[in-house]
């Protein structure tokens, strides 16, 4: 009897988790029992961080201790920095990529997969993450590095270290709230990637450094800056029907749209559509948001029936875009809210270990003869 193969994995069931649940018919998604829309609303990235990491909200003194670990773990040593110097025409995801992986070199307890050794990782993960990215995208400006700023938070301390100015407070919320949605988001192909190498007893630096590896693929991460690159080429919102016509009758997709989990509209989209919205009218340039709602409204309209809608990535773009953050740092973004999940995602698998190894059909020829080279033609 023939195995059945299940093509990408698709819905195989690959193990049990506490970290997210996800119904993708109901459009409902929830980090540790918590709906995404009251966190989004409702918290910041650090506790959303220490309620994935620690399986409950903190309470203020947990909070502040916790937030104290992050900002005391920020700054990376001097030879990162001067890997990132080396790799400063690189793009932005391959830098941080490089980067978390020259990390471990410095990191006492690389060797240690411990569930708690893996976490305390994990936490000074994130807290550098920020600063690998904010660093190379100076040097390859021809600037120096910003040092970190003790005195903001997670989100706001990101945007500082990159423009190397005070954010407001309005632009740090969000970020906050980006790399909140971004946080995690099950067993998609980047914390797969990640498990894979935590299966085989690696590091969690090796399996962060996956993880990024993977994001970098458009078919995952790479939504929000192929969003805002369709948005410049329509150019005025009367433009995007015919845009879009053209490239799905070519057999093109419209990036942003569509998900292999999500057949309603991915809950994420809102917070970000809403805040697109307010940013564009805010700085004078709301003609982002009008385009990428006749896309929505009006172009994709009847590919709803088919359980295609607007993804995460749709309006993350936009607003990356209208923040002066250049687009090939869109998915470096993405990685820097994803690398607790990756965490969790990783600390699940040391817990309770199998190395991950499918199988493959066969279906190439068999018994063939050995032909010596000199009587090959």
């Amino acid at each position: 009897m023939a195995p059945q193969i299940m093509k990408g994995l698709k819905d195989v069931y690959l193990d049990t988790t506490e970290s997210s649940f996800i119904d993708g018919q109901e459009g409902k998604l929830l980090y540790r029992g918590y709906n995404i829309h009251d966190l989004a609303e409702k918290s910041t990235f650090e506790e959303v961080v220490y309620l994935l990491l620690y399986a409950d909200l903190p309470s203020k003194q947990q909070l502040q201790e916790f937030d104290a670990t992050l900002r005391a773990n920020r700054r990376i040593p001097d030879e990162v920095i001067q890997v990132l110097d080396l790799v400063k025409k690189g793009l932005a995801i391959d830098a941080l990529r490089t980067g978390i992986s020259a990390l471990a070199a410095f990191d006492p307890e690389v060797t240690d997969n411990s569930v708690e050794a893996t976490i305390r990782k994990g936490i000074r993960l994130t807290a550098k993450a920020p600063t690998i990215v904010a660093a190379h995208h100076r040097l390859r400006q021809g600037l120096e590095p910003v040092a970190p700023n003790p005195s903001l938070n997670h989100a706001g301390n990101f945007l500082y270290m990159l423009f190397g100015e005070l954010p407001d407070e309005e632009t740090t919320k969000l970020i906050d709230v980006d790399f909140i949605l971004h946080a995690e988001h099950g067993a998609n192909a980047s914390a797969f990637g990640a498990r894979v190498a935590a299966s085989t007893i690696s590091d969690l630096h090796s399996a962060v450094t996956t993880g990024v590896g993977v994001l970098k693929g458009p078919a995952h991460g790479g939504a929000a800056e192929e969003v805002m690159k369709m948005a410049q080429e329509i150019g005025h919102a009367e433009n995007a029907e015919a845009y879009c016509r053209k490239i799905l009758n070519s057999g093109g997709r419209i990036m942003g749209f569509g998900h292999r989990i999500w057949k309603v509209e991915d809950p994420r989209a809102r917070h970000l559509r809403a805040r697109s919205k307010a940013l564009g009218e805010k700085l004078g340039q709301p003609q982002w948001f009008q385009i990428l709602s006749h896309v929505e409204e009006k172009a994709m309209l009847p590919y709803r029936s088919r359980g295609i809608f607007v993804n995460v990535d749709f309006f993350a773009g936009a607003i990356y875009y209208l923040l002066g953050i250049p687009d090939d740092l869109f998915v470096p973004i993405f990685a820097l809210g994803r690398i607790p999940g990756w965490t969790l995602q990783c600390a699940e698998q040391y817990k309770d270990n199998i190395l991950i190894r499918p199988l493959l059909e066969y279906t190439g020829p068999m018994d063939l003869e050995y032909v010596p080279i000199e009587r090959r033609s």
